[in-house]
């Protein structure tokens, strides 16, 4: 059976839910894999202020505390990452990806500053509006074609699923941590805490390079 993929390296089934390594899928994971190990073993760096016109400068420390839990939201999105890669579900892609936006709200959330948990709450709600056509996409899914199987609905045996599902899909992804709406919050990004806000960025880009091959396939 060939996917959007490439030809399925290895199938791993739990009933309804299935597993599938291919050639993209399995890069997709390797990269997350690697960038999970790095933020394990690395050291959150810290940020400098520069006062304009002058060469004073003025060092942000990260608490023990914040560094802690950011450094698990940042590992368990790496961890959910890997399963939005490598799902052969569209309902699993769906809850991996929700628990994307939720670990990358969490990593920016942890900064002591008002104006990142301002825009984390801000964002925070985008996601959950997201959310909605996240799911509502998916159960469209089912109720038109009767299966959430990506390696199924790719056979192309399957009764066509409107492009309005797969618009739903696609901007509920967006919403839930992809450009513009992400982008556009750029107090998110100046959250202190190298790797920890690298992994948002890096997050959003795998499930973007994984929700054109699931829409392809529907």
């Amino acid at each position: 059976m060939t996917t959007a993929g490439g030809t399925p390296l290895f199938l791993l089934e739990f009933g309804d839910i299935v597993i599938s390594f291919t050639p993209y899928t399995t890069s997709l994971f390797i990269l997350a894999l690697v960038f999970t190990l790095l933020v394990i073993a690395s050291r959150p760096e810290r940020q400098l202020d520069i006062a304009f016109g002058t060469d004073a400068y003025m060092t942000k420390e990260i608490s023990l505390s914040e560094m802690r839990f950011r450094r698990f939201m940042a590992i368990a999105c790496g961890l959910a990452s890997m399963g939005a890669v490598v799902t052969g579900d569209l309902f699993d892609f769906c809850l991996f990806t929700a628990l994307v936006g939720i670990c990358n709200v969490g990593i920016v959330a942890a900064v002591k500053s008002r104006h990142v948990q301002n825009a984390a709450y801000q964002y925070g709600l985008v996601a959950l509006a997201a959310t909605v056509l996240l799911f509502g996409g998916s159960a469209m899914v089912a109720a038109t074609t009767g299966t959430l199987s990506l390696p199924i609905l790719a056979t192309g045996t399957l009764p066509a699923v409107p492009l309005a599902v797969k618009a739903f899909i696609v901007i509920g992804v967006m919403g839930e941590g992809m450009a513009p709406f992400y982008a556009a919050k750029a107090e998110m990004f100046r959250a202190p805490g190298a790797p920890y806000v690298i992994m948002c960025s890096l997050s959003s880009l795998l499930i973007f390079l994984r929700v054109i091959e699931v829409v392809v396939q529907l």
